[in-house]
């Protein structure tokens, strides 16, 4: 259950302008929401300008002007609203598509002052294609439990601005239209989400598959690498002296053996060789999904780092939502990834019990040493905490 004050959590959202990385793949929902959206936002484009121009050219008695201007403006504004989404990559906002949905019901029922009887005869007035254009727009926009009431209004609207207008015509042949044409777009979306979240399942297996078997791989060749540097100069020196190679002190063995130290210091200081690229985000996503009895609602933006630099991160963060659970008092935590301008920034934010950095006592290591102490010690990396009553906020970041 959530805490009564996780909704505060959306004021730990940071302002950064998220840059798309290159990552090993991206998300197929988030492709099918790309699409969809827009999609939907030039087809309601073209069709809002082709039923204004309609509207306009068939205003006829009894069509009344006072009515008509005042409605084909409102049409033009939504559809300059939709024809600006085609540049963006985002899904369509929800007031938009409600505000629409809104302005063709009451379209629907003011027919009678806007179509012509005419129109209502041969059942191609321009209403009924807004109708059906709305009807798809919400339906591909909204999840089932909003979209079929939401159709439905608008489908009922229609029959309801008709009868008012000509109650002598017969709607029920355009009624089962858009009834037919609610439940074909809904099952359609359900079907595309449905397997654009298969794919996302397959995608994050393999990935996370794709990563253990790379950590598994730099760590082997760590290792080896380490025993072979080993092997060649302390190892080798010690030997020849178990031999009695030499057999007292001398200049020779002084050299081999500043050498052979500062071999090892060298190798201390870089204990792994430069590691291939991981997803960051594939990986705190599997971070955050291990953390037991916590709600961690994430936005990650796709971008992959060195290899060092994703476990630095990951240890930061395992760390920073395990003090959530176990210190806040909270359900909740929200983790963000975003990049800039080649930068790398990650927060952990929660909405509990803050706490003094200068207070805690010194066997709570996991603050300074597995947060502050891990991030500072990655070249170009640091971390940052701020702690009060109204929650606390991890930032971390790195510089390549």
């Amino acid at each position: 259950m959530a805490h009564p004050g996780s909704t505060s959590l959306l004021k730990w959202l940071p302002k950064w302008p998220l840059k798309r990385l290159d990552t090993r793949y991206d998300s197929a929902t988030r492709q099918l929401d790309k699409a969809v959206a827009r999609t939907a936002a030039g087809a309601r484009g073209a069709v809002g300008l082709v039923s204004v121009v309609s509207a306009a050219l068939g205003a006829v008695p009894p069509v009344s002007a006072a009515w008509l201007a005042p409605v084909l403006a409102a049409g033009l504004v939504w559809t300059g609203l939709y024809l600006r989404r085609l540049r963006r990559e985002e899904p369509l906002p929800h007031w938009l598509v409600a505000g629409d949905a809104a302005t063709t019901v009451a379209a629907c029922l003011a027919q009678g002052h806007l179509v012509p009887v005419q129109a209502f005869d041969a059942g191609s007035s321009w209403i009924a294609g807004m109708v059906t254009m709305t009807i798809i727009v919400t339906g591909v926009t909204w999840r089932p439990r909003v979209a079929v009431p939401a159709g439905l209004a608008v489908a009922g609207a229609y029959l309801a601005g008709v009868r008012l207008a000509a109650p002598s015509q017969d709607v029920a042949g355009t009624l089962g239209i858009h009834l037919v044409q609610l439940l074909a777009i809904v099952m359609l979306m359900t079907l595309l989400r449905r397997s654009a979240a298969s794919a996302d399942a397959f995608l994050r297996g393999s990935a996370r598959a794709e990563i253990a078997l790379m950590v598994e791989r730099l760590r082997r060749e760590d290792e080896l690498r380490q025993v072979a540097s080993i092997h060649e100069t302390a190892l080798h020196t010690l030997t020849m002296v178990g031999l009695g190679i030499y057999d007292e002190p001398s200049s020779t063995l002084r050299a081999q053996v500043r050498t052979d130290l500062a071999a090892l210091e060298r190798l201390r200081d870089r204990p792994r060789p430069e590691a291939a690229p991981i997803a960051l985000d594939s990986l705190l996503d599997e971070v955050a999904g291990r953390v037991p009895g916590l709600d961690v609602r994430r936005r990650l933006t796709p971008q992959t780092v060195p290899g060092d630099v994703a476990e630095h991160f990951a240890r930061a963060v395992t760390e920073a939502l395990a003090n959530v659970a176990r210190h806040a008092g909270v359900a909740e935590a929200v983790l963000v990834s975003s990049g800039h301008d080649g930068e790398v920034r990650v927060e952990v934010a929660d909405a509990g019990h803050g706490f003094d950095q200068d207070r805690l006592p010194p066997d709570r290591f996991g603050v300074r040493g597995s947060i502050l102490d891990t991030m500072n010690a990655l070249r170009g990396g640091g971390a940052r905490i701020s702690s009060g009553d109204t929650g606390t906020r991890v930032s971390m970041w790195w510089r390549p």
